[in-house]
């Protein structure tokens, strides 16, 4: 079988079809599974009976004029180790991927033009586009992608990409400058292959469905393979990137401008805009609204919830809304006194209304979390029961571990994604409370919690939307990742997630997620 453009299709697509057939599949879910297959996505919307989607092209409209954004703006140097999605804003700018996925959730071809899973998905061969230059006009070839993917996967550069890419990595014993025993983890020999200057090939230990995906998440921006002699910083220098701006003006926690790209011919579709400017308008989220409503800027990045109904009652004012994975989690870190015993974290989250805080946190707005950080949005969710809260099975469980009455904590909260997160704080602040829990909440300033967010042992953090339920649990969970605040360490746990992210069949896929699911909220993470 051949796609549109004369590709083999993959052998899965028309088994999909047949389960689409039968109302086993969603047509978004065959969709987006076809495209990562290897699919065009026009001829997996058309191959589902749907209308053609949404490219990935510029939006159409009148050249010319400057778009302003009111948003935090962050130190913004490699692109790799990015932690916050407001660095990426406005590095995607500048900066491309090898795919991107849309806001129909599907992934297409971006800086590489095509993929093709081999039949048991463990290699996968990626062609590049000919004829994108870097801004100091050298083509992008295979080299510059190898490159990026070998400091991805080293584990000096500290990305969180590691835990995405975990079918190219492997794992050794060794110690930590301390002398203490730790797993080390970096790139199986002959992971990547160069097949000629515009072909990659991907040689996995095990399959791994999501691919294309992974190479969205937003600190997989390509770079110039002179990138780390330069100095590793790409404010400074932008011209080791491919996009259709470069910056003219950057200061951190004032503002970031970009201008079209001077002298080089970009590859895609010329950019509408001349300028595009953001605008750090501060913490407070009234300042930006008040930004918006005297036409100081035309777009606010982050609406906090308290202001919503003001922002709605601007005249000329659209407030989009979308349904994603983006959520706080209140986590604590399993190896810290005294989050270190099951019992106190189990008493915790039992203590926790979650509708409550549900309510009083985004209004109602939104779906209800589970303890286990995978949405309903995401295709390979795994249905389970709310949790409910318990006060008496919580005071027992305190009870055994000795510290009823007696346990007073300390949660950090940064209020990064607005005054939600605190809210949600506060909230269980009061829940810990019917439970003999004294919790004193700790507002920091978002900057401040930048620097901390994954080192304070107990602390509400918000996680961006990612397509699929694997991404998450792999970015946060998995064992020894950069991003695993959590610190949880569960070889089962990996062995669940490692079976997800290669199993084909969705239904199949969820029974493996179902089991991931239940050990973070067993193991009340």
């Amino acid at each position: 079988m051949k796609d549109d453009k004369g590709r083999r299709v993959h052998w899965l697509v028309p088994e999909m079809g047949e389960q689409l057939r039968k109302g086993q599949i969603s047509r978004r879910e065959f969709v987006q599974t076809a495209a990562l297959l290897g699919v065009s996505a026009g001829a997996a919307y058309a191959m589902a009976g749907g209308i053609a989607g949404t490219g990935a092209a510029w939006a159409q409209g009148k050249a010319g004029g400057t778009l302003r954004c009111a948003m935090q703006v962050q130190e913004m140097t490699d692109p790799a180790i990015f932690d916050w999605t407001e660095k990426s804003n406005v590095a995607r700018h500048m900066g491309e991927y090898l795919t991107i996925t849309g806001p129909d959730n599907i992934t297409r071809p971006y800086l590489a033009e095509s993929w093709e899973p081999s039949d048991d998905l463990k290699t996968w061969t990626f062609k590049l586009r000919k004829g994108v230059l870097f801004g100091n006009g050298q083509e992008m070839t295979a080299d510059d992608v190898i490159y990026n993917v070998e400091r991805w996967l080293a584990p000096e550069t500290g990305s969180s990409i590691q835990g995405l890419l975990n079918a190219m990595v492997t794992e050794s014993e060794g110690k930590d400058k301390d002398g203490k025993p730790i797993t080390l983890k970096k790139m199986t020999e002959g992971a990547v292959e160069k097949v000629d200057d515009h072909t990659i090939r991907f040689h996995l230990n095990e399959a791994d469905l999501a691919m294309p995906e992974k190479m969205y998440h937003y600190p997989s921006i390509i770079v110039h393979r002179s990138f780390d002699e330069a100095g590793g910083n790409i404010s400074q220098t932008p011209e080791l990137l491919t996009g259709p701006y470069t910056l003219s003006d950057f200061a951190v926690g004032e503002k970031a401008v970009l201008v079209r790209r001077p002298g080089i011919k970009y590859w895609g579709e010329a950019p509408l805009l001349n300028e595009i400017v953001y605008i750090d308008t501060g913490e407070d989220a009234s300042a930006g609204l008040a930004a918006l409503a005297s036409d100081q800027v035309d777009v606010v990045y982050l609406l906090d919830l308290t202001i919503l109904e003001a922002a709605e009652a601007i005249p000329g004012v659209k407030v989009s809304a979308a349904n994603t994975s983006q959520t706080g989690v209140i986590r604590m870190q399993v190896d810290a006194k005294p989050f270190d015993d099951l019992r106190i974290r189990q008493a915790i989250q039992l203590a926790s209304n979650n509708q409550a805080n549900f309510e009083a946190s985004h209004r109602g707005l939104g779906s209800i979390g589970e303890n286990h950080h995978v949405c309903d949005c995401q295709p390979d969710y795994s249905p389970m029961a709310k949790p409910k809260q318990d006060l008496d099975k919580a005071k027992e469980l305190l009870q055994a571990a000795g510290v009823a009455g007696d346990l007073k904590l300390t949660c950090n909260v940064g209020n990064t994604q607005g005054s939600w997160e605190q809210d949600s704080v506060v909230a269980l602040k009061q829940d810990l409370a019917k439970a003999g829990i004294d919790l004193e909440v700790n507002v920091m300033p978002s900057a401040q919690y930048w620097e901390v967010w994954d080192k304070a042992d107990f602390s509400l953090t918000s996680w961006a939307h990612r397509p699929l339920g694997t991404m998450n649990l792999g970015l946060a969970y998995r064992t020894g990742v950069p991003w695993n605040e959590t610190h949880y360490a569960n070889p089962e746990f990996d062995k669940a997630l490692a079976e997800a992210e290669s199993t084909i069949d969705l239904a199949e896929r969820r029974k493996s997620m179902a089991k991931c699911q239940k050990m973070l909220q067993d193991d009340a993470i």
